[in-house]
């Protein structure tokens, strides 16, 4: 374990990506004995959309990373167009007032993670990587146990911690909890593909909607003029498509798909050379999972999933781990806080936050996914193009949740209280 071997820690996060990440890093700069445990070696590449909104960028300023964002990052996002088959319709993306951030850029996650995973660790938090979680226990008062295993020896340590943070991805489950994945298939599952193209004709400037028949999707260029490429489909599409093409990848049915069914998509791709493999993964599990009576803290995707139609998978996790550390670091420490109360009034704000954002990109993915819905959609679009505007609006590309704004200017830290 990097920084020392502790037993006893003010928090214990798992999972290291954006959420999991930034919360250690805000912690560990208040003062707090922070271990990050991660499964999965970094760099990594991840089936997850690679915009960050406008309403994220001051916050990177907090989080040390925003110089080399601004240095690796693609072009600024000003944006939007809404593609339907044949048809296309492009608006503005809403203008962030924050004097420096105006508009969102995008970079892919392996060199994000990364970035935010190092700030960490330069903030003093204890990295655990490659490590996994066997056996969560809570104690009395509150306390929990934790037992850990490094992946690459046989070393297991037991973590001793008042404040558990799941910051798991989207497939995953901490040993305490019972397991709440649909086991029961449908034809409504979604499976969710990605990949990276570079030589591509896409407009650099624009985040690209792709409304589709059974599925919806998006296109944008990233760090390095590389375009990404992902999509969402559901089962009872991808079953007949995979049927009638024996013996060729999931990933290149898929695409062949898309080229088929998006004119914008086929443009944009011609000429173009794949990065790599496409990535695939599912069926996601898009709602809510945070409770005001849980016994441990949620952010991230463990807190909540949209669908990510709207591109708020990033925002919501590095803003939802702001929310958070701002109730932990309420001028209390640790071991004084009332952690029921504190998590009912994490809940209720992260609720009020974020479930607009969740019930808009349902509304929207459904919408996208059914044809007539999806021509209606576009008519209105093409009479009003400022719909689209007002959407991405709506969508919180330009807001912060309100709690987590307290760290666009960063505070004092106080002295660690929960060290052996």
């Amino acid at each position: 374990m990097s920084g020392g071997t502790h037993t006893r820690f003010d928090a214990v996060i798992v999972g290291a990506g954006p959420a999991g990440s930034a919360a250690a890093i805000l912690l560990a700069r208040a003062g707090w004995v922070v271990a990050l445990i991660e499964r999965q070696r970094f760099p990594r590449r991840k089936v997850c959309g690679e915009c960050l909104a406008a309403s994220n960028l001051a916050l990177l300023d907090v989080l040390g990373i925003a110089g080399d964002f601004d240095a690796e990052a693609g072009p600024e996002l000003r944006r939007v167009t809404l593609m339907l088959r044949d048809d296309e319709v492009t608006a503005d993306l809403p203008v962030n007032d924050h004097p420096r951030h105006r508009w969102g850029r995008a970079l892919g996650r392996e060199r994000l993670d990364t970035l935010l995973l190092e700030r960490a660790r330069a903030a003093g938090a204890h990295i655990l990587q490659p490590w996994s979680v066997h056996q969560v226990v809570q104690g009395v008062a509150g306390t929990w146990q934790c037992e850990v295993r490094s992946l690459e020896s046989a070393t297991i340590l037991h973590l001793n911690t008042a404040v558990l943070i799941d910051a798991h991805g989207s497939w995953e489950d901490l040993p305490v909890q019972r397991s709440s994945r649909r086991l029961a298939r449908s034809a409504a599952d979604l499976f969710a593909f990605k990949a990276n193209f570079t030589g591509s004709l896409l407009d650099d400037g624009a985040i690209s909607v792709l409304a589709l028949d059974g599925g919806y999707g998006g296109m944008v260029v990233a760090d390095g003029g590389l375009a990404t490429l992902a999509c969402c489909i559901r089962r009872d599409r991808l079953a007949p498509l995979r049927s009638a093409a024996p013996g060729q990848r999931a990933g290149e049915v898929v695409q062949a798909w898309l080229q088929r069914e998006c004119s914008g998509v086929a443009a944009a791709l011609e000429g173009s050379s794949r990065q790599g493999h496409w990535l695939a993964s599912g069926p996601i599990d898009p709602g809510v999972r945070i409770r005001s009576d849980d016994t441990l803290f949620r952010i991230g995707n463990a807190a909540g999933e949209a669908h990510p139609i709207l591109g708020e998978g990033m925002s919501m996790a590095l803003q939802s781990a702001a929310l958070l550390c701002s109730h932990l670091l309420g001028n209390k420490a640790p071991e004084t806080v009332s952690m029921q109360a504190l998590q009912r009034a994490y809940a209720a704000d992260w609720r009020r936050e974020f479930m607009p954002r969740l019930h808009l990109a349902s509304v929207f993915a459904q919408a996208a996914m059914h044809p007539p819905r999806a021509a209606l959609m576009m008519s209105l679009a093409r009479c009003w193009p400022g719909l689209l505007t007002l959407g991405a609006r709506w969508g919180g590309k330009v807001r912060i949740a309100t709690r987590s704004a307290q760290f666009e200017h960063p505070v004092p830290g106080r002295a660690s209280t929960g060290m052996l």
